[in-house]
């Protein structure tokens, strides 16, 4: 498909082409190994694996539930920042859906909440981070890394969570990760969460049945190599096993792997489209250096004074406490409002083929 047939951005969003956020998250092993162990990772906290087991979507609707995920951390990423700002804010609403009672602690969540938002947006950046360093190019400088942290903190301002709780260096986030341990859990609603998404092949769009041989294997690998990144005691929380030597085979394997994909921008966009194809249009004018129409990278504070958004945790505040009074106070269902909204935004919800 020749670059014309894509859209560019209407400017370089939040971060641009001199960011440490363009470097790593426009590698091949960040929206395939890197958002993969996210979304896994993710299932070990209680609040956040009780909202993904109530409406079951991803066992349901696999492939749009991931598609919608991955094209909205794509568009903060290479997004333009008006679309990327809408965005956010379509998010606080459709996150205030996901309410109701820990299924074992009885305790209640909210997908809007602070700890839970700061959780899925480290999770995030540090899984791409990681994949990119042990199946990419490698370590990032300490200046780099430093500069990557910062553009983290820039992105969390597009969530509920604050920007200063971010960490700033790795030391940090290994101890944020280190400070949530005792409050995760390996419950069996989250077991078999992260073991469905480990399996890629349901997120990938149905191939041919004379290459489904192929789906196997790749999967395979993949799987393999989201594990190996997981460390001990995630791995006998989550009750997930590898051998240390599959551990081992796989990172030059997909270290290849990532090398001769990324020779090819067009052969990255066709895999990416294989499993998120709502990414597709977010990442290709980045990928194909398709400038936008305005080379302007603005903050996310001057995009809502721009299109006229709140700050992701005070926006829809009334919306909000409607939901909350219908699923804690008379015990309903909540609005699905904010979820038909999105499809404009974020993609379909209905699984196509």
């Amino acid at each position: 498909m020749p670059p014309t047939a894509y859209t560019p951005h209407e400017d370089y969003g939040f971060f641009g082409p001199d960011s440490i956020t363009w470097k790593v998250w426009s590698y091949p092993t960040s929206l395939t190994v890197g958002f993969i162990r996210a979304v896994v990772v993710e299932e070990l906290d209680p609040a956040l694996v009780a909202a993904v087991d109530k409406t079951h979507d991803i066992y349901k609707r696999p492939r749009t539930r991931y598609d919608r995920t991955l094209r909205y951390f794509a568009m903060v990423a290479f997004g333009g920042s008006r679309e990327t700002s809408k965005a956010a804010d379509v998010l606080v609403r459709i996150h205030s859906k996901a309410i109701g009672h820990d299924p074992y602690s009885g305790e209640p969540y909210d997908a809007n909440d602070p700890h839970s938002q700061l959780w899925i947006h480290l999770t995030a950046w540090h899984s791409i981070l990681y994949s990119y360093e042990k199946y990419g190019p490698g370590r990032l400088s300490a200046e780099e890394e430093a500069r990557y942290w910062h553009e983290c903190a820039v992105a969390a301002e597009l969530q509920t969570c604050s920007p200063d709780d971010v960490p700033t260096t790795r030391e940090g986030i290994a101890a944020y990760f280190e400070q949530m341990r005792p409050t995760l859990s390996g419950s069996p609603i989250a077991r078999q969460a992260m073991d469905h998404l480990l399996d890629g092949a349901s997120l990938v769009s149905p191939l041919p049945r004379l290459l489904s041989p192929l789906t196997w294997a790749v999967n395979a690998v993949l799987r393999a190599g989201v594990i190996a990144t997981l460390p001990r005691w995630m791995r006998e929380l989550s009750g997930i096993r590898q051998p240390r030597v599959v551990d081992a085979l796989v990172v030059p394997v997909l270290r290849v792997a990532f090398v001769v994909l990324h020779l090819s921008k067009r052969a990255e966009l066709r895999v990416l489209g294989m499993i998120s194809p709502g990414t597709v249009p977010v990442a290709a004018p980045v990928l194909l250096g398709i400038p936008p129409l305005t080379a302007e990278v603005i903050t996310p504070a001057e995009a809502r004074a721009r299109y006229g958004y709140d700050k992701p945790a005070e926006a829809h505040l009334e919306w909000r406490a409607k939901q909350h009074a219908k699923v804690f106070g008379e015990g309903g269902a909540p609005s699905d409002a904010g979820l038909r909204e999105s499809e404009a935004i974020l993609g379909p919800l209905s699984e196509a083929g």
